[in-house]
């Protein structure tokens, strides 16, 4: 024990004086050996380098001399250019081998940099930073007999900058830990570096934004030297990268004009924490998705650090069964295959412009809507556009999931939608979409809310073409009405996203029979339940019910048979506008009561009325049973039954609508002519009691007129006559004043008592004229005496 205990002390005994003796060989030779080393660096730099002192550091590194270089501060030859200083450290270890120092040459075998600073720069003029290593010629070599070599390299706290303003790159990383123990091979080199260090920026373009900034990286790195390639590669597995972990493989020409590398990255990351590594002008775009699970990713970097502009990126990555977010919603059992390039046309640069994202054999479900889209490619990231194909076959009560219930809802019925679809696409909104396909639908049925509206059993073909969507094989059935439509919309999708009020749906609907008070009363009609404004689905039934709303809609309406209260008519023809919320009727035309009604006009809300304002005009119908099917208009002085005749008339009138399509009582207004052919009087009560005692030989049941015209003025119950004129087989009357459909009838009537039975025989229209007022003549008025009309003497005649 004792002679081991004696061995080891002689040995550190040895050290010791080993070491004292070279911490006295440098104190006695320090200017000779700060020479050397001057010497040595100078020999292969033009700049200048300025070392603040040298210390020996006692038993660091023995056998080997280890020497601290304090406030080193390395520039080339144009730094009072540019003012960047290549190298400022507060302290650099180098170790020296001691044999071959005792042989005057100096030769580093390890150097370590503490808090320092290594500054790479490139202006914008050219002028560079690194000119500072002098170019040997060809064939020229050390002054040194021998091959110096660094073999180990450790920096601590070394901020590391290379800034090329000509290429818009900044790489800055603050360098916590670095250690490296190189090995040479005849020229080539290999080491395992560890790395910790903080990523400030990566930006290949800081126009772009910068990679994983301010991200921790930490691991061990392969890296080799081969001078025949006279290239870098590094190759590392689970490097970290924040929380991440990378397999890496790189390669770096060291040639002297070009500058090229390529990088290959692999890994497995969820989407949002890939999206925290891109630079900002990529994950702006991109952190509107995310994706649940993880996916495998592959990526490759390729080139040059000299050159300007954007590396080649390319980003492949293949998911199954996962869930993505879009802005819209969330698309579960999501599958699909993407790529990701910034050059997708070969020689048009790497920028945004040229690139491109393709997917593939995407599929999954919208709500619960399967879809499938089996070549999908997103271009230009400035003008982005979107381009595709589009399958989906479901069930379409599965759309009650993304449109409010309210509004419209589904039951029944299969739908298949085949289409291709291009579109801009602006701040991940659809500008200037083109659909080219069609979506068949059948044996649905539909109820829309707001107009309760229900299609029952229907099959509806939309084919979009680039000029048009056609809509066909609608039909609409609702209690009495049976209706079938084909619409067309030009310019749809565009206008559906930019402008729908300039939208125009063309509808040629048919209708075997049609109750048109019902009909009114639908579109006229609103459901009671509000919308409710959600954030989810009924964001776009609130889209959508707004584009109804504001589009404007032509109805070329064609009925075999059409009602309207107890109005009969067929073969009815009309053209319906609905425009900013109007129902506009054109070129209306029906016959009925064995004539021809014509008409137009217009409805407009207000409220919970609708204000009418229509035009018609009668001609040739039936005047009895005109009247019966209008409910004699409210009149209950006389019945439809007790008058016959044609009637030609027109009416400009004015009221108001409730809800359910019925006129509103005394809200019309306007004006109207009438003119009765063939007409008679026939057994009118008030007519035949008065005929008993003033005229007992006329035939008073029977009254044929051969003239039978006025006009009136409608304002609500009133209706002001300013000239009726009835010339009959019994009696002459002339008549002006004001008739009540409620309370308030003051007329006047002229009655010549001459019996006019043989003026028909007269042509002579004067002679006729002049003979009506011969003889007596009564003058009475007809007024209202609490609610009961009276006849009653008219004096003056008023």
């Amino acid at each position: 024990m004792k002679k081991i205990i004696v061995f080891f002390v002689g040995i550190v005994v040895v050290f010791l004086i080993s070491s004292a003796v070279l911490a006295l060989y440098f104190n006695n030779n320090k200017a000779e050996i700060i020479a050397q080393i001057n010497a040595k660096i100078n020999e292969n730099i033009t700049g200048t380098i300025d070392i603040g002192d040298i210390k020996y550091k006692f038993l660091k590194g023995f056998p080997n001399m280890t020497l601290a270089l304090n406030q080193v501060e390395l520039k080339d030859s144009l730094w009072a250019v540019h003012k960047r200083t290549l190298l400022k450290a507060e302290q650099i270890e180098i170790r020296i081998d001691l044999w071959d120092l005792l042989s005057n040459e100096i030769n580093i075998d390890k150097i370590e940099i503490q808090q320092a600073t290594l500054y790479l720069f490139k202006g914008k003029n050219g002028i560079v930073n690194t000119t500072i290593f002098r170019p040997q010629t060809k064939g020229e070599k050390s002054k040194s007999s021998t091959t110096s070599s660094l073999n180990e390299v450790v920096l601590g706290q070394v901020h590391f900058i290379s800034e090329n303003q000509v290429g818009k790159k900044l790489f800055d990383f603050d360098i916590i830990a670095l250690k490296s123990k190189i090995e040479f091979d005849e020229g080539n080199w290999n080491t395992n570096i560890y790395l910790k260090t903080l990523a400030r920026s990566m930006a290949f373009n800081t126009q772009r934004g910068s990679f994983i900034k301010d991200k921790i990286i930490e691991g061990v790195l392969g890296v080799d030297f081969s001078s025949q390639k006279n290239q870098i590669r590094v190759a590392t597995e689970n490097l970290e990268i924040g929380k991440e972990r990378f397999d890496i493989n790189a390669h770096f020409s060291l040639e002297k004009n070009k500058s090229p590398f390529d990088v290959s990255i692999k890994t497995t990351i969820l989407w949002k924490d890939a999206s925290a590594l891109l630079s900002a002008n990529i994950s702006s775009r991109i952190n509107q998705f995310d994706l649940k699970k993880p996916i495998p990713v592959g990526c490759t970097i390729v080139g040059d650090m000299n050159a300007t502009g954007d590396p080649e990126i390319v980003v492949t990555t293949k998911t199954k069964n996962n869930e993505l977010k879009i802005p819209d919603g969330i698309i579960s059992d999501c599958s699909f295959e993407a790529s990701f390039t910034n050059q997708y046309e070969k020689g048009a640069g790497c920028n945004d412009v040229n690139s491109t994202i393709t997917i593939t054999n995407l599929s999954g479900k919208y709500k619960t809507i399967p879809f499938t889209i089996p070549v999908g490619i997103i271009s230009n990231f400035e003008k982005t556009t979107a381009a595709g194909s589009f399958r989906s076959d479901f069930n379409v009560a599965r759309l009650n999931e993304i449109i409010t219930k309210d509004f419209i809802h589904f039951s029944d019925g299969q739908a298949k939608v085949n289409l291709e679809f291009k579109f801009d696409i602006l701040d991940l909104k659809i500008q200037k979409p083109l659909f080219t396909g069609n979506v068949a639908v059948k044996n649905a049925t539909v109820k829309y809310g707001p107009r309760n509206l229900t299609f029952v059993k229907t099959d509806i073909q939309l084919d979009f073409t680039e000029e048009a969507l056609f809509i066909k094989k609608i039909n609409f059935k609702d209690r009495r009405n049976a209706v079938f439509m084909d619409g067309k919309v030009n310019n749809f999708l565009t206008l559906y996203y930019d402008n729908p009020e300039k939208m125009i749906v063309n509808w040629d609907i048919y209708a075997p029979f049609l109750d048109v008070k019902q009909f009114v009363g639908v579109i006229t009609s609103r459901s009671q339940k509000k919308q409710q404004k959600k954030k989810t689905s009924a964001d776009f039934s609130q889209e959508l019910y707004s584009v109804i709303n504001k589009c404007q809609v032509v109805l070329n309406i064609r009925a075999d048979k059409m009602v309207y209260s107890k109005l009969e008519a067929t073969n009815a023809k009309a053209t319906v506008l609905l425009v900013n919320n109007q129902l506009v009727v054109k070129n209306g035309w029906v016959q009925s009561s064995a004539g021809i009604i014509s008409f137009d006009g217009k409805l407009m809300p207000k409220g919970d009325l609708f204000f009418l304002d229509a035009n018609a005009k009668i001609n040739h119908v039936d005047i009895a049973r005109f009247l019966t099917s209008l409910n004699n208009f409210g009149i209950q002085s006389f019945k439809p039954k007790n008058i016959k005749g044609l009637l030609n008339a027109s009416a400009s009138l004015k009221g108001i609508l409730l809800s359910g399509g019925q006129l509103k009582t005394n809200s019309l207004s306007g004006h109207a002519t009438f003119d009765v052919r063939k007409g008679a009087l026939i057994d009118f009560e008030p007519i035949k009691n008065i005929g008993k005692f003033a005229f007992p030989f006329r035939d008073v049941n029977n009254i044929v007129f051969s003239d039978l015209s006025g006009n009136f003025k409608i304002n609500g119950d009133l209706v002001y006559v300013p000239n009726l004129k009835v010339s009959s087989s019994v009696l002459n009357l002339d008549v002006n004043g004001v008739y009540s459909f409620n309370r308030g009838t003051n007329l006047a009537m002229t009655i010549p008592l001459r019996n006019p039975k043989k003026d028909e025989f007269i042509t002579d229209k004067i002679e006729r004229a002049e003979k009506r007022n011969k003889g007596i003549v009564l003058h009475l008025r007809a007024v209202d005496v609490d609610g009961k009309i009276k006849i009653r003497w008219n004096k003056n005649h008023e």
